[in-house]
C-alpha cells in the first residue's frame, strides 16, 4: 500500500497495517517496552467530528482537502482565500472534502475565521504568513493547525502561543510525520531502549523545488530550512529533545534564502546530522543508530514508510514493519479532534515546548549561516 493507492472514502487506514514481526515485539518486551498500535495510534475514524476551515488554497491545502475527509472522521466546511476563484477552484477539485454537504468558499481570511460552522481552522498560507493568520483564527475563537514550519522564527511562534494560552484555545503545528504509525513505533524503540543507548540520529531531506516561486522570495520566507529542512530536524528532536550545541554550514542563493544547509547537533552522549536542500534531490532517507540495534527509513522517511531494524549481533538479525497508508494527514487532523474534545490547548504527541524548540533550532541555523527574513 502507497500513498498514490485510492481507496474509498471512509477506509480505516490503522486497520491496513499488519501485525509488528516477532522480532520487534521481542526487542520492545525484553527492553521493558511494548506497542499498542491502537493506543499509539488511534484510528482517526474514530476521532470527533471536526469542521475544518482552511485558511489558503494551494498545494499544502489541497493535500489536507484530500486525506482528512477520505481517512478521518473529519470534513471541510469552508475554504477561504484573498481570491474567491482560488477558494472555489480547491473545493472543485476535490468534491468529496465535505463528505455530502456544501462547502463554503470565502474571498477573504477573515470571513473564514468568523464563519460559525467551522470548528478549528487549518492555516496553510505561506511561511511568513503563519503567525498572522494564527492570530487572526485565535482572536476570533478559532482552535488551529499550523502548517509546518509553525512560524518564521521561535518570537513569532511564541506570540502565537501566547494566544493561544491566554485564550485557552489549542494550536498545534501541523508536522504531520511526528502523528505517523511508523514515527509512533520509531520512538517507541527509541525510548524503552530496545536500541540501545542512541548514538547518533541522521535524516536528509532534498527536493528540487527552485521552480516553486515562494521559495526563492525572502519576502515569503523561503528557501530550503523551513520547508524541507524541519522535517529532519524534527525527526531527530522526537528522538533526543533539544541538543547542547548546533553548528550549521550552508549556501545561500543571490537573494538570500538557503539553498540547502547541513546541522550538526550534538547530545550528551549522541550525535545527529540534519542536512536539507532544494536544489537537488535525494534519497530522504533516516537512521536512528543504537549501541544494540538501529532503525532505517529508507525513502521519505517524513511519509507514511517502512521501519527497518538490524541487530549488531553476529546473527544479523533483521526485521521490517511496514508502516505505509494511504494519505497521511488524517493522523494529525484526528489529533486535533481528539484534544479539542478533550478539553486539551496542546498536544502531548506534539506540544508547544518541541515546537518552539525546534524552531530554536532552525533560528540558530539561519543566524550560523546568514539568512534573514525582512522585517527580522
Amino acid at each position: 500500500m502507497t500513498r498514490t493507492d485510492s481507496p474509498a472514502p471512509g477506509t480505516r487506514t490503522t486497520e491496513m497495517l499488519p501485525a509488528l514481526p516477532g522480532e520487534i515485539v521481542a526487542a520492545l518486551a525484553e527492553a521493558g517496552g511494548s506497542f499498542d498500535l491502537a493506543r499509539a495510534v488511534p484510528e482517526p475514524q474514530d476521532a470527533p467530528v471536526l469542521r475544518w476551515g482552511i485558511l489558503g488554497a494551494g498545494h499544502i491545502a489541497g493535500t489536507f482537502a484530500r486525506d482528512v475527509p477520505a481517512y478521518s472522521s473529519g470534513l471541510v466546511t469552508a475554504v477561504g482565500s484573498r481570491d474567491a476563484a482560488r477558494a472555489r477552484s480547491l473545493i472543485e477539485a476535490h468534491p468529496g472534502a465535505g463528505k455530502g454537504e456544501a462547502v463554503r468558499a470565502h474571498g477573504s481570511y477573515e470571513d473564514l475565521v468568523s464563519d460559525p460552522d467551522v470548528d478549528a481552522v487549518y492555516v496553510a498560507t505561506p511561511h511568513a504568513f503563519h503567525a498572522d493568520h494564527a492570530l487572526l483564527a485565535l482572536e476570533a475563537g478559532k482552535p488551529v493547525l499550523v502548517e509546518k514550519a509553525f512560524a518564521r522564527s521561535a518570537v513569532e511562534a511564541r506570540r502565537v502561543l501566547g494566544a493561544a494560552r491566554h485564550r485557552g484555545l489549542f494550536a498545534m503545528e501541523a508536522m504531520w510525520m511526528r502523528f505517523l504509525p511508523g514515527q509512533a513505533l520509531v520512538r517507541a524503540l527509541a525510548v524503552c531502549g530496545a536500541l540501545g543507548a542512541i548514538e547518533h540520529v541522521r535524516a536528509d531531506h532534498f527536493q528540487p523545488l527552485l521552480h516553486v516561486e515562494r521559495l526563492t522570495r525572502p519576502d515569503l520566507a523561503g528557501g530550503a530550512l523551513l520547508d524541507l529542512g524541519v522535517y529532519p530536524l524534527s525527526l531527530v528532536h522526537s528522538v533526543l529533545g533539544a541538543p547542547l550545541r548546533v553548528a550549521a554550514v550552508g549556501r545561500l542563493s543571490e537573494a538570500g534564502v538557503d539553498l540547502d544547509e547541513v546541522v550538526g547537533l550534538v547530545y550528551p552522549g549522541a550525535t545527529a546530522a540534519a542536512a536539507s536542500g532544494m536544489s537537488a534531490a535525494s534519497g530522504t532517507s533516516a537512521e536512528i543508530i543504537g549501541s544494540r540495534a538501529r532503525i532505517a527509513l529508507a525513502g521519505r522517511f517524513y511519509a507514511p514508510t517502512t521501519v527497518q531494524v538490524a541487530w549488531n549481533d553476529d546473527g544479523g538479525r533483521r526485521a521490517a514493519w511496514d508502516g505505509r497508508v494511504p494519505g497521511g494527514f488524517q493522523f494529525e487532523a484526528a489529533e486535533a479532534a481528539r484534544c479539542l474534545a478533550a478539553g486539551a490547548t496542546e498536544s502531548a504527541t506534539l506540544p508547544w515546548a518541541a515546537t518552539l524548540e525546534v524552531m530554536e533550532i532552525m533560528d540558530e541555523v539561519r543566524r550560523q549561516i546568514g539568512v534573514v527574513y525582512p522585517g527580522e
